[in-house]
């Protein structure tokens, strides 16, 4: 395991990404090391050894200068490591003469994340998707051997070798197999959208969950919709996407969408090849950001998450934006760093963040209170004088909206003062309407008193 620093400070963004003049701050390099090892036991590789490899001035050739090649190869052939992962993109060029350099195979950043997404598609659209990023990535590496189009095992054919499948592919081959999976995307797309209608005329609102990969998404997920979806302390733990109803204290009942984590440097045709998944990302109405607050690196992780989403076309900067902050794992925090962090929450007046524990549940109610309000801005505020005889508009209210107050009259009736969503406030008037009961709007008899 090779993670090569580059002596830089900061890893600049373009602007359309960032907006003007903004850097984000660079992964510390013990930081990049112990993802790099993470991804690579994500698919259950034996590390023999991480190192950080100094790199001054990159060669075209090699990446590394040649002196570090050789002292490598060396070390490599000493303790016969049969495959080394540069955290690194490494260009066609550089993975041969290294694979040629050190007589074993080499596999890049991009490769290991794709090996890892073909590890964990369960669905097919998932294997769909990452066999179209695969075949996207290889597409490149065609540089006058076949050894990169080998597959034996597992994944898509990175990690295998001579054998059992051996795959002999070209440019044009791989060209029509791309197009064909294009196709059949399309129709998921399609199929996606039409889920998408369906959902609108419920109409349940879509509350997606990103955030970096092993924030705790999944984990939350779990704590707010009773699921059982896989959660582990593992990079990608989660791949294809998963959908719950969720019914808030008002009565509003919600989509709730848990996504693929991101990652810096995710790899651009993961990105594309994801789209369809993503969509969903881009047509939610609320998108909860699962940070891993007591992570050193919390804040590099936020902008590389706050990255893809502008390469998705959301605009993060926006004070509007229909983002929440959810600073999870507050369970590891000591009491200075918690006394600190909920100091800094308070603090946030543009977005304020919502402070929680997946694990203990510490803080969710708060997170479902602040969906609701977000999710709840155009709800209406109403009054009912229902008679006795009036039980089963009674019940709706409590099953449909959120009952405020309720006070029985003399006549054994009830006045009930009830939120609603707006969605949702045509259905209550008409029930009220044939059960013969006025729905009186509170807000605006205040405002006109």
């Amino acid at each position: 395991m090779l993670v090569p620093d580059l002596k830089r400070s900061a890893r600049p963004l373009s602007d359309a990404a960032t907006g003007a003049g903004r850097t984000a701050p660079l992964h510390s390099p013990h930081d990049r090391l112990e993802e790099a090892r993470g991804l690579s036991e994500a698919i259950d590789l034996d590390v023999r050894d991480a190192m950080l490899v100094p790199v001054s001035s990159p060669r075209p050739s090699t990446l590394f200068g040649s002196g570090k090649v050789e002292s490598l190869g060396a070390h490599i052939e000493a303790d016969e490591i049969g495959l080394v992962i540069i955290d690194h993109p490494v260009s066609p060029i550089q993975q041969r003469n290294l694979e040629r350099a050190w007589k074993t195979k080499v596999l890049d950043r991009t490769g290991l994340i794709l090996e890892i997404f073909g590890r964990r598609a369960r669905t097919r659209e998932g294997r769909l998707q990452v066999e179209l990023a695969h075949l996207s990535y290889q597409k490149s590496r065609l540089v006058r051997t076949w050894t990169h189009l080998e597959r034996q095992r597992g994944g898509y054919g990175f990690l295998g070798g001579p054998g059992e499948a051996q795959i002999e592919l070209d440019r044009r081959m791989i060209d029509e197999r791309i197009m064909a999976i294009r196709k059949e995307l399309e129709v998921v797309v399609r199929t996606r959208d039409l889920h998408r209608q369906g959902r609108r005329r419920v109409p349940y609102p879509v509350v997606a969950i990103v955030g970096y990969t092993n924030a705790g998404k999944s984990t939350l997920f779990n704590r707010i919709t009773g699921a059982s979806v896989f959660a582990k302390h593992q990079l990608f733990a989660t791949l294809d996407p998963t959908m719950r109803e969720v019914r808030l204290q008002s009565g509003r009942r919600i989509i709730l969408s848990d996504t693929v984590g991101f990652i810096s440097d995710l790899p651009t045709m993961l990105v594309a090849a994801f789209r369809a998944t993503l969509e969903e990302v881009i047509e939610a109405d609320l998108i909860l950001h699962v940070r891993d607050i007591s992570h050193d690196e919390t804040e590099s992780q936020a902008q590389d998450v706050e990255a893809v989403l502008r390469d998705l076309g959301i605009d993060t900067l926006a004070v509007d934006a229909p983002i929440i902050e959810v600073w999870n794992k507050t369970d590891l925090l000591e009491q200075p760093k918690r006394e600190e962090i909920e100091s800094q929450a308070r603090w946030s007046s543009e977005r304020p963040p919502v402070l929680v524990s997946a694990v203990t549940g510490d803080g969710i109610d708060a997170l479902l209170g602040a969906i609701d309000a977000r999710l709840g801005s155009g709800d209406a505020e109403l009054q009912l004088d229902i008679p006795p005889e009036g039980g089963r508009l009674l019940n709706w209210l409590y099953e449909e909206a959120e009952v405020l107050a309720r006070e029985t009259q003399d006549s054994g009736g009830v006045r009930v003062r009830v939120r609603v969503a707006a969605e949702k406030k045509e259905r209550l008037l008409a029930n009220a309407r044939r059960s013969g009961v006025e729905a009186v709007d509170v807000r605006r008899v205040s405002n006109q008193v």
